[in-house]
């Protein structure tokens, strides 16, 4: 494609279903992860920590933490990545409140849990970015910062989910926090190497 051929768009049906596609399977990975009694990385993490901490139910608190991202994700990125990043949230905020009454894990095994939850998630916030939008807060921060340096928003989340991760030794178990860095890792991975603008042009 030359350098003056416009760039194919996404319609905006497309669009919906990337953002439904995203939110809901966030949804089931935050889901799997609480099930397991795990945390995470990102604003997620961070809502997943203060949960773990006070008692309050992830959604509201997932919802409120990212309302500081938003002027930012405005600002650097665009009224319409706002925009869809706020729905993005509310739609998984709203699913993670709903979803218990029509999903229940069983037994499953940390190590699956770590793997899943890392693909499960990865995948989410892969169609999310390819749409024009993210879950906020971090994710809103890293993509800036590979748009602007080059340096890759995979790598930006995981520095920040080791700091998440350390203050987590506080509330969890080492051998929790330690399937949970699987997970993460697996996640940011997936971005890393998937989320690349030079290769997927839309």
């Amino acid at each position: 494609m030359s350098d003056d051929t416009p760039s194919p768009r996404h319609s905006p049906i497309e669009d919906a279903q990337g953002l439904a596609y995203g939110s809901f399977m966030a949804a089931v990975g935050v889901l799997l992860l609480t099930h397991l009694g795990f945390v995470t990385g990102q604003t997620a993490g961070l809502a997943i920590l203060i949960s773990y901490a006070t008692g309050w139910g992830f959604a509201p608190v997932f919802f409120v933490v990212n309302l500081p991202f938003y002027w930012l994700g405005y600002r650097r990125l665009g009224l319409g990545f706002m925009l869809k990043s706020f729905i993005a949230v509310a739609a998984m905020s709203t699913l993670v409140a709903i979803l218990p009454a029509g999903l229940q894990f069983g037994h499953v095994h940390p190590a699956v849990g770590a793997l899943l939850v890392g693909f499960l998630t990865g995948s989410a916030l892969l169609a999310l970015f390819r749409h024009g939008a993210s879950l906020g807060g971090v994710g809103i921060v890293a993509l800036y910062l590979q748009d602007a340096t080059g340096f890759r928003a995979g790598w930006t989340q995981l520095i920040f989910d080791a700091c998440l991760f350390a203050c987590a030794l506080m509330l969890r178990g080492w051998q929790l926090v330690a399937w949970s860095f699987l997970g993460a890792l697996v996640l940011n991975l997936v971005i890393a190497i998937n989320h690349r603008r030079d290769r997927y042009v839309v």
